[in-house]
């Protein structure tokens, strides 16, 4: 077996036998084959696609790289979600906490930020003390202890696809179908929940652009998850326009408390409330009631223990970015655009994200919204806040929000996308 014969095959359309694929995937993770040649395997990927039973087993391949793990001593059901990637898009924060303090156990492993979109850990890290590397048994801990864990994923949980998951974000692979729904299902898999609810974003902010390529990604990654045991269901939700009235990290948190405080933006409230729902119902607790664990103070209660158990101050005060910058209405009339895609790249640009996987974030930086599509504005009314620490980012982040926000004229209809497109099981 050799690199060369495995990226002429999928360069020239063809099908990677089972063969193949194992021994690309053990090769990569031993270092035997180039960052380079899996590059070009990928962009073969990207180009070319995989079948079915291609995608199963290159998801195989990857959780045969490492461990698996076990909650079945766990007294709970486990149910985890998982999302695409989107602008704004905090809905793990509150999530996690308010499905444990429904009964089941959330082992949530996140990531960090990939391009535009904000990665969960980037976001609690700016809670001061807080960690987001745990070893197994402190994870199981926290699980028994709290109900909900948000953590990364350790190195022995599907090594192979730590490697290619930072390969693909530097060589413009990330959008590749197989390689998004293998990437995400071998570690969910690998993790051992008992139940999947998958959150495939679409539209301008998300990677997946439009509603054909989000739902074959959504049957694909259901397929996989069905296959392997675990009760797997996927809500394509919108994301042309970013979620809740900010994106950023410390930013993001205070809204995320605000809605286990019983407020918050209805649209995070929405979506917060229909994934619990789905995965309470994965787990076999139908009867659960999610919007009464945030009107009774119960989620929240669960949020403290959590961030508590990983060394966090749920108390502390978050970081506020030293610079501000303040975009006003450019005339009166009705918001009818603000585009996720633009205002993720404006966050990324002010510190929020990063350009390369080493590159630190600003805990403060981001993007404040004061208005959504449909809401009347005026002339000079504030529209967004900037914030970051290094003011010479706002021209670079102002250039990204061309185009990105539409006034029309008054009267002008509006009827917003609903937040939840369609469920797929």
């Amino acid at each position: 077996m050799d690199v060369i014969s495995v990226i002429r095959t999928k360069r020239d359309r063809g099908r990677l036998s089972d063969e193949q694929i194992d021994w690309v995937i053990d090769a990569y993770t031993k270092g035997e084959v180039a960052d380079e040649q899996m590059s070009a395997l990928a962009m073969a990927i990207l180009l070319n696609g995989m079948d079915r039973a291609e995608i199963a087993r290159w998801t195989a391949a990857m959780i045969a790289s490492g461990e698996r793990m076990d909650f079945s001593s766990l007294s709970r059901p486990t149910a985890d979600k998982h999302s695409t990637g989107g602008v704004g898009d905090k809905i793990t924060l509150p999530l996690a906490p308010l499905v444990a303090a429904c009964g089941a156990a959330v082992p949530q492993l996140s990531g960090r930020g990939l391009g535009h979109t904000g990665g969960t850990l980037d976001k609690l890290e700016s809670i001061p003390g807080w960690r987001a590397l745990l070893s197994n048994d402190e994870m199981m801990g926290v699980l028994r202890d709290v109900g909900a864990v948000i953590c990364a994923a350790g190195d022995g949980l599907a090594p192979a696809d730590k490697k290619l998951y930072a390969l693909r974000d530097v060589t413009g692979t990330v959008e590749a179908i197989p390689l998004i729904a293998s990437s995400i299902m071998s570690k969910k898999i690998a993790e051992g929940t008992g139940s999947l609810v998958l959150d495939v974003k679409v539209g301008s902010g998300a990677f997946m652009k439009n509603r054909e390529d989000a739902a074959e990604l959504a049957r694909t990654m259901v397929g996989l998850g069905t296959d392997h045991g675990v009760k797997t269901v996927a809500l394509l939700t919108d994301m042309s326009t970013p979620l809740g009235l900010t994106a950023g990290n410390a930013l993001e948190v205070r809204e995320s408390v605000e809605v286990l405080a019983g407020g918050g933006p209805a649209d995070v409230v929405e979506l917060t409330l229909a994934l619990a729902r789905e995965m309470l119902d994965a787990a076999g607790l139908k009867d659960a009631d999610p919007a009464k664990a945030l009107r009774d103070g119960s989620a929240m209660d669960h949020w403290r223990r959590m961030i508590a158990a990983q060394g966090g101050d749920p108390d502390a005060e978050l970081s506020v970015a030293r610079e501000q910058h303040v975009v006003t209405a450019s005339a009166s009339g009705v918001l009818t655009g603000l585009d996720a895609y633009a205002v993720g790249v404006a966050a990324w640009r002010l510190g929020a994200g990063r350009a390369r996987k080493e590159d630190p974030v600003q805990a403060g930086a981001g993007i404040e919204m004061h208005a959504k599509p449909g809401d009347t504005v005026t002339a000079g009314q504030p529209l967004l806040t900037l914030h970051t620490d290094t003011p010479e980012r706002f021209d670079y982040a102002l250039q990204a929000l061309e185009g990105g926000v539409t006034v029309a004229p008054a009267g002008t209809a509006y009827e917003a996308a609903p937040i939840v497109l369609e469920r797929i099981a």
